[in-house]
């Protein structure tokens, strides 16, 4: 496994979503891909995958998963 998830969100959602994870004692760390289309990557590391897409599925805005998910 990768140890990230790729991720398209609403522009305005990116900030939030970082902020998120940072909440979480940095329990995942995003990198912006390509700011305009939403495209972001989660990086965790292995143990905590099942908590981050846990978090990921209940977030308050419409998140497209990219394959694999």
């Amino acid at each position: 496994m990768d140890n990230q998830l790729d991720l398209i969100i609403a522009r305005k959602d990116i900030a939030f979503l970082t902020k998120i994870m940072e909440g979480y004692d940095n329990l995942g760390v995003v990198s912006t891909v390509n700011a305009e289309e939403g495209l972001v990557t989660v990086h965790f590391t292995p143990g905590t995958e099942p908590m981050v897409r846990d978090i990921i599925s209940n977030l308050p805005f419409a998140v497209k998963k990219i394959f694999p998910w």
